[in-house]
């Protein structure tokens, strides 16, 4: 769709429609049609990929890039290219390592707030800037699992609760996890060191939020301020954005609300063809928005965001969330299962079905195949 046609008429701000807006955030996530772009920049016109998990990345890279293979990301993580880290809602992210160094020092009030929030009571008297440092220099000395970094700083601060000194230290510091975490197909607990000391570089001197604000738009937007919010974690975002007015444009969505965007970023035709795409678990495309009716229906909700945090592996078709999928593996097979949330037609089962036979020799190779429709995961 050209441009002219959102061009604001007599001053007001164009409307997009629910299906314009699920158009724009499939092309800028990577997902009306596989990219060519390097598995590095990938990452970073994404704005990082979150990561609780080792491999919702990897599956996640797969459905976006055109021949993607696990051991790309593999190897930017083993070269420090890439690195694992809480940033944006407090969260563990795979990010670039400049973005690494260039986001944190913009997310550490919402790691404080979430830090206070979560262990304010149990760190009451705790000298934080004492606790950083001892920190530092421990998992300086070598890379150290939380246990194990908690277990020594119990010894500093005997009676506190380690859970809430290695939390503090995680909020306090930018300790990321170092491989084999992350690595497909390897195990065991995270050890982490700071980013300084992996990477070899100082964080960025700049807290200001305009940048991550613009970096978000390139990888979600048109989104409103509160959109913005939900997926950093910050608050008070307010002000940063009228800083930045001049160089956007301005939208309101369906339900009123004003939507920021950049001026050279696409919004696809609303009738663009999109194929069903499978997003790994805890995908940030069902996280980064208040409203998420631009690519789910709220009454899916509770089926895909569980009680204990996990964010369900979901397929879209025709570009929204239409089910849950997983993949289960025994003795040289793999099967995979989908469980749609409402009738599918026979052309969007065969798609899913050739989807999802590419999805099972990415995750499966050299076992036997099966993919079967299910009521429920």
């Amino acid at each position: 769709m050209t441009k002219s046609r959102y061009l604001p008429i007599g001053g007001t701000a164009p409307l997009l429609s629910k299906r314009a807006l699920n158009r724009a955030l499939l092309e800028r996530q990577l997902l009306l049609r596989r990219s060519t772009l390097p598995a590095l920049e990938a990452i970073e016109r994404l704005a990082g990929m979150q990561a609780q998990a080792p491999n919702p990345p990897y599956f996640g890279l797969w459905t976006r890039l055109e021949g993607f293979r696990q051991e790309q990301l593999s190897e930017l993580l083993e070269s420090r290219e890439a690195v694992r880290l809480a940033l944006m809602r407090s969260t563990i992210h795979l990010v670039s390592a400049r973005d690494c160094l260039a986001f944190r020092p913009m997310l550490q009030a919402g790691l404080d707030r979430a830090l206070r929030s979560a262990y304010g009571r149990q760190l009451e008297g705790v000298d934080l800037a004492r606790l950083a440092d001892v920190s530092r220099a421990l998992v300086e000395e070598e890379p150290l699992t939380f246990d194990e970094l908690g277990k020594q700083l119990a010894g500093h601060w005997p009676g506190r609760a380690a859970a809430a000194l290695t939390n503090a230290a995680r909020s306090l510091l930018p300790l990321v996890q170092v491989p084999p975490r992350g690595i497909w197909g390897s195990g065991g607990q995270a050890a982490h060191t700071t980013a300084e000391n992996w990477l070899g570089s100082p964080l960025a001197d700049n807290a200001a939020p305009d940048g991550l604000l613009l970096r978000y738009l390139v990888a979600f937007g048109p989104a409103s301020v509160r959109d913005i919010q939900v997926w950093s974690g910050l608050t008070g975002l307010r002000e940063a954005a009228e800083r930045l007015r001049p160089r956007l444009r301005s939208f309101t969505d369906e339900h009123g609300a004003e939507l920021l965007d950049l001026p050279d970023a696409p919004l696809p035709d609303p009738d663009t063809i999109a194929p069903p795409r499978f997003l790994s678990e805890f995908d940030n495309m069902l996280l980064s928005y208040a409203d998420r009716s631009r690519i789910m229906d709220e009454r899916y909700k509770p089926l895909i965001f569980t009680v204990n945090g996990i964010i369900r592996a979901t397929f879209l078709v025709d570009g929204f969330v239409r089910g849950l999928w997983r993949i289960e593996k025994s003795r040289g097979s793999a099967t995979l299962f989908l469980a749609p949330f409402e009738p599918l037609t026979q052309a969007e089962q065969s798609a899913l079905a050739e989807e999802g036979s590419g999805l099972l020799r990415f995750a499966a190779a050299g076992s036997a195949h099966d993919i079967r429709l299910v009521n429920g995961i």
